[in-house]
């Protein structure tokens, strides 16, 4: 016999009138002011280490580049010796590499319609791509008609929400989870 995990649920609090209502949103917005301030400072912090850490890594990063400049005149200075007339790419130092090599090939443009167009123009239509997809707003507009194609449902959710004055959020849950997050299915 297989034996059934029980799951600790925490007791909803159900408030008994609208007095007790308006008095929960007002503990959400007292909760949530905390939550901000705690977040806030936790920002103010991290902000803080990141200020310094850049301030600590920029003399390491100006190091790191004005050796990888020297480097490059260097090598690029003796490049034909160090890679025996281009037949290697590579050189081995005792603490490290350093090699030439070629990116993948890339294609850059600027202007893809004057692109499209003379590609249009000179007969090279397989050099442009067209992208079929669904258009949501479209089917929106005429949902009667959308809801006819198989496979397409139009969807729509109540959402139930709490927002507590003096502070600029909202909390919100679709109407259907709550239910079951609640056992009220």
């Amino acid at each position: 016999m297989v034996k059934k995990k029980s799951v600790k649920r925490e007791v909803i609090i159900v408030p008994n009138s609208i007095e007790e209502v308006s008095k929960f949103i007002g503990e959400i917005g007292k909760h949530q002011r905390e939550l901000d301030k705690l977040q806030t400072g936790l920002n103010n912090r991290v902000e803080e280490i990141k200020a310094k850490t850049i301030a600590n890594s920029l003399p390491h990063q100006e190091k790191i580049s004005q050796l990888f400049e020297g480097i490059f005149v260097f090598v690029q200075s003796h490049r034909d010796e160090l890679t025996e007339n281009n037949k290697k790419k590579t050189v081995h130092f005792p603490t490290g590499d350093v090699l030439w090599r070629l990116t993948p090939p890339a294609i850059s443009y600027k202007n893809a319609k004057k692109i499209i167009s003379l590609c249009k123009s000179l007969g090279l239509e397989r050099f442009i791509r067209i992208k079929e997809e669904v258009d949501k707003e479209a089917m929106l507009k005429e949902p009667d008609e959308a809801a006819r194609i198989k496979g397409v449902k139009i969807c729509q959710k109540e959402e139930f929400v709490v927002k507590p004055s003096e502070i600029e959020i909202e909390i919100s849950g679709t109407t259907e989870k709550l239910r079951k997050k609640t056992g009220q299915e």
